[in-house]
Protein backbone atom coordinates (compact mmCIF):
# COMPACT_ATOMS: atom_id res chain seq x y z
CA UNK A 1 0.00 0.00 0.00
CA UNK A 2 1.07 3.75 -0.90
CA UNK A 3 1.45 6.12 1.98
CA UNK A 4 -1.17 8.05 0.60
CA UNK A 5 -3.44 4.93 0.64
CA UNK A 6 -2.16 4.13 4.26
CA UNK A 7 -2.98 7.45 5.17
CA UNK A 8 -6.41 7.39 4.13
CA UNK A 9 -7.12 4.01 5.37
CA UNK A 10 -6.24 5.38 8.49
CA UNK A 11 -8.42 8.42 8.57
CA UNK A 12 -10.87 6.34 8.39
CA UNK A 13 -9.90 3.78 10.70
CA UNK A 14 -7.92 5.45 13.39
CA UNK A 15 -8.03 3.08 15.54
CA UNK A 16 -5.26 0.64 13.29
CA UNK A 17 -2.91 3.37 13.91
CA UNK A 18 -0.79 0.80 16.02
CA UNK A 19 -0.90 -1.32 13.04
CA UNK A 20 0.50 1.34 10.62
CA UNK A 21 3.28 -1.15 9.87
CA UNK A 22 1.69 -4.41 9.18
CA UNK A 23 -1.14 -2.23 7.18
CA UNK A 24 1.46 -1.30 4.76
CA UNK A 25 2.79 -4.38 3.66
CA UNK A 26 -1.14 -4.97 2.37
CA UNK A 27 -2.75 -4.76 -1.15
CA UNK A 28 -4.94 -2.11 -2.02
CA UNK A 29 -7.82 -3.28 -4.08
CA UNK A 30 -10.08 -1.22 -6.90
CA UNK A 31 -12.86 -2.69 -8.39
CA UNK A 32 -15.97 -1.80 -9.93
CA UNK A 33 -19.61 -1.55 -9.33
CA UNK A 34 -22.05 -5.37 -8.76
CA UNK A 35 -18.52 -7.28 -8.10
CA UNK A 36 -19.39 -9.77 -5.64
CA UNK A 37 -16.78 -9.64 -3.04
CA UNK A 38 -17.69 -12.68 -0.65
CA UNK A 39 -20.68 -14.81 -0.45
CA UNK A 40 -22.50 -17.40 1.26
CA UNK A 41 -20.73 -20.55 3.00
CA UNK A 42 -17.70 -19.45 1.52
CA UNK A 43 -14.64 -19.23 4.05
CA UNK A 44 -13.90 -15.37 5.33
CA UNK A 45 -10.71 -14.44 3.78
CA UNK A 46 -10.86 -10.99 6.09
CA UNK A 47 -11.81 -8.00 7.54
CA UNK A 48 -12.78 -5.39 4.25
CA UNK A 49 -11.66 -1.95 5.31
CA UNK A 50 -12.98 0.49 3.01
CA UNK A 51 -11.51 3.99 2.06
CA UNK A 52 -13.81 4.69 -0.87
CA UNK A 53 -17.16 3.05 -2.46
CA UNK A 54 -19.84 1.28 -0.75
CA UNK A 55 -20.47 -2.46 -0.27
CA UNK A 56 -24.45 -3.66 0.01
CA UNK A 57 -24.90 -6.96 2.20
CA UNK A 58 -27.49 -9.18 1.87
CA UNK A 59 -29.37 -12.93 2.35
CA UNK A 60 -30.80 -14.58 -0.54
CA UNK A 61 -33.35 -17.54 -0.43
CA UNK A 62 -33.05 -21.16 -2.57
CA UNK A 63 -35.83 -19.44 -5.20
CA UNK A 64 -33.89 -16.39 -5.59
CA UNK A 65 -35.09 -13.47 -3.56
CA UNK A 66 -32.70 -11.07 -1.89
CA UNK A 67 -32.89 -9.49 1.33
CA UNK A 68 -30.37 -6.21 1.93
CA UNK A 69 -28.77 -6.35 5.47
CA UNK A 70 -27.07 -3.36 5.56
CA UNK A 71 -24.43 -1.47 3.65
CA UNK A 72 -21.13 -1.14 4.49
CA UNK A 73 -18.90 2.27 3.96
CA UNK A 74 -15.58 4.12 4.25
CA UNK A 75 -14.84 4.15 7.95
CA UNK A 76 -17.98 1.25 9.08
CA UNK A 77 -17.61 -2.70 9.75
CA UNK A 78 -19.02 -5.66 8.08
CA UNK A 79 -21.06 -7.72 10.58
CA UNK A 80 -21.00 -11.11 8.54
CA UNK A 81 -17.18 -10.83 8.55
CA UNK A 82 -16.78 -9.77 11.97
CA UNK A 83 -18.83 -12.75 12.86
CA UNK A 84 -17.12 -15.36 10.56
CA UNK A 85 -13.66 -13.92 11.75
CA UNK A 86 -14.95 -14.38 15.70
CA UNK A 87 -16.50 -17.96 15.73
CA UNK A 88 -14.08 -19.07 12.64
CA UNK A 89 -17.09 -20.05 10.81
CA UNK A 90 -18.34 -19.92 6.70
CA UNK A 91 -19.74 -16.25 5.78
CA UNK A 92 -23.93 -16.19 6.13
CA UNK A 93 -24.29 -13.54 3.44
CA UNK A 94 -22.74 -12.22 0.47
CA UNK A 95 -21.01 -8.52 -0.25
CA UNK A 96 -21.50 -6.55 -3.51
CA UNK A 97 -20.23 -3.03 -4.67
CA UNK A 98 -22.36 -0.51 -5.47
CA UNK A 99 -20.47 1.22 -7.35
CA UNK A 100 -15.98 1.83 -7.90
CA UNK A 101 -14.67 1.14 -4.38
CA UNK A 102 -11.12 0.86 -2.75
CA UNK A 103 -10.61 -1.31 -0.14
CA UNK A 104 -7.90 -3.25 1.85
CA UNK A 105 -8.84 -6.81 3.04
CA UNK A 106 -7.06 -7.05 6.96
CA UNK A 107 -6.13 -11.02 6.85
CA UNK A 108 -7.86 -13.17 9.82
CA UNK A 109 -4.40 -13.38 11.63
CA UNK A 110 -4.23 -9.47 11.64
CA UNK A 111 -7.57 -8.93 12.72
CA UNK A 112 -6.89 -10.85 15.89
CA UNK A 113 -3.81 -9.32 16.28
CA UNK A 114 -5.35 -5.79 16.10
CA UNK A 115 -8.35 -7.15 18.51
CA UNK A 116 -5.06 -7.41 21.06
CA UNK A 117 -5.40 -3.62 21.16
CA UNK A 118 -7.83 -1.81 23.37
CA UNK A 119 -8.96 0.65 21.18
CA UNK A 120 -9.40 -1.57 18.08
CA UNK A 121 -10.86 -3.54 19.88
CA UNK A 122 -13.43 -1.01 21.00
CA UNK A 123 -14.25 0.11 17.90
CA UNK A 124 -14.97 -3.11 16.59
CA UNK A 125 -17.64 -4.38 19.17
CA UNK A 126 -19.15 -0.60 19.18
CA UNK A 127 -19.83 -1.33 15.28
CA UNK A 128 -21.10 -4.56 15.97
CA UNK A 129 -23.33 -3.28 18.54
CA UNK A 130 -24.46 -0.79 16.27
CA UNK A 131 -25.13 -3.05 13.37
CA UNK A 132 -27.07 -5.63 15.42
CA UNK A 133 -29.52 -2.01 16.24
CA UNK A 134 -29.70 -2.15 12.45
CA UNK A 135 -30.36 -5.76 11.98
CA UNK A 136 -32.71 -5.66 14.98
CA UNK A 137 -34.54 -2.87 13.33
CA UNK A 138 -34.48 -4.77 9.95
CA UNK A 139 -36.23 -7.78 11.39
CA UNK A 140 -39.09 -5.65 12.71
CA UNK A 141 -39.64 -3.95 9.82
CA UNK A 142 -39.69 -7.04 8.07
CA UNK A 143 -42.20 -8.98 10.49
CA UNK A 144 -44.57 -5.91 11.58
CA UNK A 145 -44.88 -3.03 8.81
CA UNK A 146 -47.14 -3.11 5.53
CA UNK A 147 -44.95 -3.88 2.62
CA UNK A 148 -46.78 -0.75 0.76
CA UNK A 149 -45.55 1.71 4.04
CA UNK A 150 -41.98 0.15 3.63
CA UNK A 151 -41.58 1.00 0.08
CA UNK A 152 -42.89 4.74 0.85
CA UNK A 153 -40.56 4.79 3.83
CA UNK A 154 -37.49 3.64 1.02
CA UNK A 155 -38.82 6.19 -1.87
CA UNK A 156 -38.09 9.39 0.88
CA UNK A 157 -35.03 11.11 1.21
CA UNK A 158 -33.61 10.66 -2.06
CA UNK A 159 -34.67 14.06 -3.11
CA UNK A 160 -37.84 15.09 -6.09
CA UNK A 161 -36.28 11.81 -7.92
CA UNK A 162 -35.09 8.83 -7.23
CA UNK A 163 -32.87 7.10 -10.13
CA UNK A 164 -33.63 3.27 -9.69
CA UNK A 165 -35.06 -0.04 -11.05
CA UNK A 166 -37.76 -1.54 -9.61
CA UNK A 167 -35.64 -5.21 -9.05
CA UNK A 168 -33.29 -3.16 -6.94
CA UNK A 169 -36.16 -1.19 -4.58
CA UNK A 170 -37.38 -5.42 -4.54
CA UNK A 171 -34.02 -6.65 -3.41
CA UNK A 172 -33.89 -4.16 -0.65
CA UNK A 173 -37.14 -4.71 0.88
CA UNK A 174 -37.05 -8.89 0.53
CA UNK A 175 -39.43 -9.18 -1.93
CA UNK A 176 -39.98 -9.65 -6.21
CA UNK A 177 -40.30 -7.35 -8.40
CA UNK A 178 -43.44 -7.70 -9.73
CA UNK A 179 -45.42 -6.64 -6.21
CA UNK A 180 -43.10 -3.76 -6.35
CA UNK A 181 -43.88 -2.61 -9.48
CA UNK A 182 -47.96 -3.24 -8.38
CA UNK A 183 -47.62 -1.09 -5.69
CA UNK A 184 -45.59 2.02 -7.65
CA UNK A 185 -48.35 1.87 -10.32
CA UNK A 186 -50.76 2.39 -7.12
CA UNK A 187 -48.60 5.27 -5.79
CA UNK A 188 -48.51 6.71 -9.20
CA UNK A 189 -52.86 5.96 -9.68
CA UNK A 190 -53.12 7.84 -6.31
CA UNK A 191 -50.57 11.29 -7.12
CA UNK A 192 -48.16 9.93 -5.19
CA UNK A 193 -45.16 9.49 -7.65
CA UNK A 194 -44.38 9.40 -11.49
CA UNK A 195 -42.71 6.90 -13.38
CA UNK A 196 -40.28 6.24 -15.76
CA UNK A 197 -37.34 4.32 -17.29
CA UNK A 198 -34.83 3.69 -14.12
CA UNK A 199 -36.26 6.86 -12.69
CA UNK A 200 -39.44 8.06 -9.87
CA UNK A 201 -40.12 11.33 -9.78
CA UNK A 202 -41.53 12.65 -5.65
CA UNK A 203 -44.79 14.05 -6.74
CA UNK A 204 -46.70 14.17 -3.01
CA UNK A 205 -43.75 13.88 -0.15
CA UNK A 206 -46.56 14.48 2.27
CA UNK A 207 -48.74 11.72 1.09
CA UNK A 208 -45.73 9.25 1.11
CA UNK A 209 -44.69 10.02 4.45
CA UNK A 210 -48.29 9.38 6.19
CA UNK A 211 -48.28 6.36 4.34
CA UNK A 212 -44.53 5.71 5.58
CA UNK A 213 -45.82 6.06 9.51
CA UNK A 214 -48.82 4.44 8.77
CA UNK A 215 -49.66 1.74 11.91
CA UNK A 216 -47.73 -1.10 12.06
CA UNK A 217 -50.05 -4.70 11.44
CA UNK A 218 -50.11 -7.22 8.25
CA UNK A 219 -47.58 -7.13 6.25
CA UNK A 220 -49.89 -7.75 3.33
CA UNK A 221 -50.92 -4.32 1.63
CA UNK A 222 -54.43 -3.33 3.37
CA UNK A 223 -55.62 -2.26 -0.81
CA UNK A 224 -55.30 -4.24 -3.59
CA UNK A 225 -52.03 -3.31 -5.39
CA UNK A 226 -53.44 -4.07 -8.52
Amino acid sequence: MHPPELDRLLDHYPALDGQRTALAALACHRVGGDTLLFRELDPCQGFPLLLAGEVRVCRASANGRELELYRVQPGEMCLVSSASLFAGQPLSARGLTTGPTELVLLPPPLFRQALGHEGFRDFVLGLFAARMADLTALIESVAFQRLDSRLAGTLLGHGPQLRTTHQALADELGTVREIVTRLLRRFEREGLVTLSRECITICNGAGLRALASGPAGDATPARPAV
